[in-house]
C-alpha cells in the first residue's frame, strides 16, 4: 500500500483405467471399490496490499505468516497463500483474482484491499464494486470470503469517512461474506497509535501485526473446520 494514513484513529478413477486396460467388459465397480474425493484441506488465499505483504517488517513478522503459526498451533492442516502486493488497489485484485483462483483453487479467499482507493480518491463505487466481483468470483468458484474493512481518518471529511466504511459491511451483505469490521481495530485508533507504526507513521509495525490477526482469526475460525 502506498500508504494507509496518518491515524489516529486501518486436487477417473484409477481403477476405472486399469479395468479398462485390462479388457474388462464391465467398467462398473461395486459401490463399495468407487473411488471418493478425499476432503480438501483448507487453502486460504490472501490478497491484500501492504498491510498484508509485510512491507518495512522482517519476513515472517507479518500477521499473514503469525496466521500460518496460529493454524499449526491450532492443528487445522491449512496452507495460506499471501498474494499480497503493496500499493494494490481493488482494480488490481479484480484483475489479478480469476488468475489466483485458478492457481491455487482456495477454500478461503481473505479480500483485504480498499485502503489505497480511498488515498488516492478513487470513486466509491467503483471500490465497491471491485470487492463485490473478487467476493463474487471467489464464491463462485467454491471459495468461502472474508472482507477485511478499513477506515478513513476524520480529516478526509464526516461523510466520506463514513460512506467508505460503511461500503464493507454493504458488500458483506450483498455478497454473503464474512466480515472484519475494522482490519486496524485497537491499532490505528488507540489514544498512542503512532506506537504501532513504523517510523512513516503510515504502515503497522511488528507490534501491531499480532493484534491486527488477533481482529481475523475469530472470524476466519469460525469459517474453518472443527478439529
Amino acid at each position: 500500500m502506498e500508504g494507509l494514513l496518518k491515524l489516529k484513529r486501518r486436487h477417473f478413477n484409477a481403477l476405472t483405467v486399469a479395468a479398462l486396460s485390462m479388457g474388462t467388459c464391465s467398467t462398473a465397480l461395486p459401490q463399495a471399490a468407487q473411488a471418493r474425493p478425499a476432503p480438501q484441506n483448507p487453502v486460504i488465499l490472501v490478497v491484500g496490499d501492504s498491510l498484508s505483504a509485510e512491507y518495512g517488517l522482517q519476513r515472517g513478522k507479518g500477521w499473514v505468516a503469525l496466521l500460518e503459526e496460529r493454524l499449526v498451533q491450532e492443528k487445522v492442516p491449512a496452507q495460506v497463500v499471501n498474494a499480497s502486493i503493496s500499493g494494490d488497489t481493488t482494480s488490481g485484485g479484480r484483475s489479478r483474482v480469476p488468475a489466483l483462483l485458478r492457481q491455487h483453487q482456495p477454500t478461503h479467499v481473505i479480500i483485504e484491499l480498499g485502503a489505497n482507493d480511498a488515498l488516492r480518491g478513487l470513486p466509491l463505487n467503483m471500490t465497491r464494486e471491485n470487492l463485490a466481483t473478487m467476493a463474487r468470483l471467489s464464491r463462485e468458484a467454491g471459495a468461502r470470503v472474508l472482507l477485511l474493512g478499513m477506515e478513513m481518518p476524520p480529516n478526509y471529511g464526516t461523510r466520506y469517512a463514513q460512506e467508505f466504511r460503511e461500503l464493507f459491511s454493504t458488500v458483506a451483505k450483498a455478497e454473503e461474506t464474512a466480515l472484519v469490521p475494522f482490519f486496524l481495530k485497537n491499532v490505528a485508533d488507540t489514544t498512542d497509535p503512532l506506537k504501532l507504526f513504523q517510523s512513516d507513521r503510515i504502515h503497522p509495525n511488528e507490534s501491531a501485526q499480532p493484534i491486527m490477526l488477533a481482529n481475523v482469526w475469530p472470524e476466519l475460525r469460525k469459517m474453518l473446520p472443527k478439529r
